[in-house]
């Protein structure tokens, strides 16, 4: 692509005008923080600027916002590891969702939540992108930074993941409702 700024800001405008909503779901989704979310979604619009000359292919500019948006996600993710903060929700006082965060979450049922969460990052990222955002193969491999090959295996390995993680929540689910039954009842807990 070109050197000159002011291309690179016209096309980084675009960019954020047909793509800046879909990488603000697929950021609040990976870091379950709309506000972190909005800040990092503005944090890849910038880098995509500063970074335009890497950009090879204008027709694959989606799947490089979602690199970029997945690196400065995952460089957050293991910012706060290395810091071991963790922010408050505001779940702890009962605050319900509000209707953007409702729409944004929509898709996902408090189960899906709870199972992608206890997946490896890597393997939520690349379900999220392929299933959630619709990317393509090339497109999922190029958002990954991988090979085809390995955006493939990564998300079959994501997809076993995320099975097994359901069972296991389902298990618990039903383990608690037969306890909460037993608890009616007024039969001891089994």
């Amino acid at each position: 692509m070109t050197r000159d700024r002011a291309t690179a800001r016209a096309v980084v405008e675009d960019l954020f005008r047909l793509h800046s909503g879909e990488i603000y779901a697929y950021l609040a989704r990976m870091l379950r923080d709309d506000e972190l979310a909005a800040d990092l979604a503005q944090e890849t619009f910038v880098k995509a600027y500063r970074a335009f000359e890497t950009l090879e292919d204008a027709s694959r500019a989606r799947a490089w916002l979602y690199q970029i948006a997945s690196r400065t996600a995952l460089d957050e993710l293991r910012r706060r590891r290395i810091v071991r903060f963790i922010p408050w929700t505001g779940e702890s006082r009962g605050s319900d969702r509000s209707a953007e965060d409702t729409a944004m979450h929509g898709r996902l049922s408090a189960e899906m939540e709870r199972a992608l969460d206890a997946i490896p990052t890597r393997q939520r990222n690349a379900l999220l992108l392929a299933e959630v955002h619709d990317l393509t193969g090339v497109e999922l491999a190029a958002a990954l930074g991988v090979s085809h090959v390995a955006a493939r295996a990564l998300l079959t390995r994501g997809r076993e993941s995320l099975r097994q993680a359901l069972a296991v929540a389902r298990a618990r689910t039903t383990d608690r409702e037969a306890t909460g039954q037993a608890n009616e009842r007024g039969e001891d807990e089994p």
